[in-house]
């Protein structure tokens, strides 16, 4: 028999398994329409997250666009951080005659491909050819798709616990790690390649011209299609079981957030919330401006994309080589010990784009140099298996310190702050290294196009503004720097937290027993 209780955004319920149900193995035989369908839905989901990730390479290239800009157009990601503020109320309200994930299902992803529409119709004016993009209206579209995003999730991830089978609920895990990076694949490396003009002429030899094998609009409009088509189909012909289980008591909203409180007071829960606040600041610089800085160097958006395409590849396979030390008793001791290994990383990355320029231009023009792609593909892929461990063991110390009975808030809780403190680094050092970057124009010393009049008037003078201090560089130490500090604090700190027991991590005095300790949890791919 399956008890719900709660699981990550679905606030109300999560499914603990008794020794009966653990004595019947899975079985497909009936939920493979349901698990595609599942894996379609977190699809949607990573297209979002992807189409965010594109653009900024995009703007990039656009030579229009400033690091202060892409520190705001960073706030685009935002939903998916925060998200467990409105989670319980997602949970708690909605009709029964439409079912409880349907009611919120179906409306966000129709506004969701109404949205897509609407960009398609505009994305044109907004991101022109030539001239400075209209950063404003494209935030506050992308922001839009991702609280829509965000939100669908939170309903996707508890109907993925009552769509399928009691026996075959551990396969709930499976659909968002494999949904989620085809639908950022096609959100970034496809949309970046096949509305490239660069990337048609240079690799599927069209006529210059003609434009990428797709435009803007045309892509936006088939995602829009291929989501309502998708949400009819659900509307129409998919039914919501509603189940109530012996033991099962609907919690409400206000309970919903009291139980996030009662975490919170935790005396753990508040040291290990500072430590996710700040764990990736030194990491900050090379996982965000790295790819601007190398087409700021000449490397094509275009090339990057392709090697990027290479690094989902890893996605999907590395996990298998890795796997000893996700599922060990201390997998927070394998995150630290390779944690001072990847910040040194960092440096190597940011050695190799100070020599880009030289390496791929010869008096003056870009060329092509195999060896240098090569070097480039290494340390990407160095570096994204370095980042991809350490996210993994984090996740995998986050099930091993969650209470079983509320596991999908306590998940919830980690992934937030976890995310957070990548999202608000993230602004901050974009927003940094615009501050730290030093100008001056060229025939006036004086003049240091600090602001955009001051850079109108070099122009109008007949100069160019030229830098002459990278503030990426700086930022890069400050980065490293405090990388090293937040390891040395928290190193010691973390590794004991691995080793309480899980009594003291719990929000209620029942002791649990071996089977619910033991219980696995199931982890967001995001």
């Amino acid at each position: 028999m399956i008890k719900p209780t709660k699981h990550k955004d679905d606030s109300a319920e999560v499914y603990v398994v008794s020794l009966k149900s653990k004595s019947e193995k899975p079985n497909l035989d009936g939920d493979r329409l349901n698990i595609f369908l599942l894996i379609l839905l977190y699809i949607i989901q990573g297209f979002p997250i992807g189409v965010s990730t594109a653009l900024p390479l995009i703007l990039q290239s656009k030579e229009t666009v400033t690091y202060e800009d892409q520190a705001a157009f960073s706030i685009a990601l935002w939903p998916y951080s925060i998200k467990l503020l409105w989670a319980p109320i997602i949970d708690a309200l909605y009709i029964n005659s439409i079912g409880r994930r349907k009611s919120w299902l179906l409306p966000l992803q129709i506004l969701m491909g109404v949205t897509f529409i609407y960009m398609a119709n505009n994305m044109d004016d907004w991101l022109p050819e030539v001239g400075k993009p209209n950063l404003k209206m494209i935030v506050r579209m992308i922001f839009a798709v991702n609280f829509l995003s965000a939100t669908q999730d939170i309903a996707v991830d508890g109907w993925s616990l009552s769509v399928l089978k009691k026996k075959n609920v551990s396969y709930a895990s499976m659909c968002p790690s494999i949904g989620v990076p085809i639908g950022m694949f096609i959100g970034s490396v496809c949309f970046t390649l096949l509305i490239s003009e660069h990337f048609s002429v240079k690799y599927l030899g069209a006529i210059i011209g003609a434009g990428g094998v797709i435009t803007m609009k045309s892509f936006f409009n088939i995602w829009a299609i291929i989501i309502l088509l998708l949400t009819l189909f659900i509307g129409l012909f998919k039914k919501e079981k509603y189940t109530k289980e012996d033991g099962h008591e609907k919690i409400s909203v206000f309970q919903n957030y009291k139980l996030l409180w009662e975490i919170l007071k935790l005396p753990r829960i508040k040291v290990l919330a500072l430590a996710l606040l700040t764990i990736k600041i030194g990491f900050t610089a090379t996982e965000t401006v790295t790819n601007l800085k190398l087409v700021d160097a000449g490397v094509p958006k275009d090339d990057i994309m392709i090697i990027n395409s290479v690094m989902y590849v890893i996605k999907f396979f590395f996990p298998m080589f890795i796997c000893k030390y996700i599922t060990s008793t201390t997998p927070m001791s394998y995150h630290l010990k390779m944690t001072p290994v990847r910040l040194i990383w960092g440096i190597v990355f940011a050695v190799l784009v100070y020599y880009t320029p030289s390496l791929i231009h010869i008096k003056g023009e870009l060329f092509t140099i195999p060896y240098y792609y090569i070097i480039l593909g290494l340390v990407s892929t160095i570096s994204e298996m370095l980042s991809l461990f350490l996210m993994l063991t984090l996740l995998a110390f986050f099930c091993k310190i969650s209470d079983p009975h509320f596991g999908g808030t306590y998940m919830t809780l980690y992934n937030t702050f976890y995310f957070l403190g990548w999202l608000i680094p993230n602004t901050f050092v974009l927003k940094l290294i615009d501050i730290l970057t030093l100008n001056e124009c060229s025939n006036d010393a004086q003049n240091t196009c600090y602001t955009k009049d001051l850079k109108n008037q070099c122009q109008a003078n007949g100069g160019s503004c030229e830098m002459y201090v990278d503030g990426y560089y700086i930022s890069m130490f400050i980065c490293t720097t405090l990388g090293f500090i937040w390891y040395f604090s928290f190193r010691n700190i973390l590794k004991k937290y691995q080793l309480v027991d899980l009594y003291h991590w719990m929000v209620h005095e029942k002791q649990l027993s071996n089977e619910e300790v033991n219980e696995p949890c199931i982890i967001s791919s995001q």
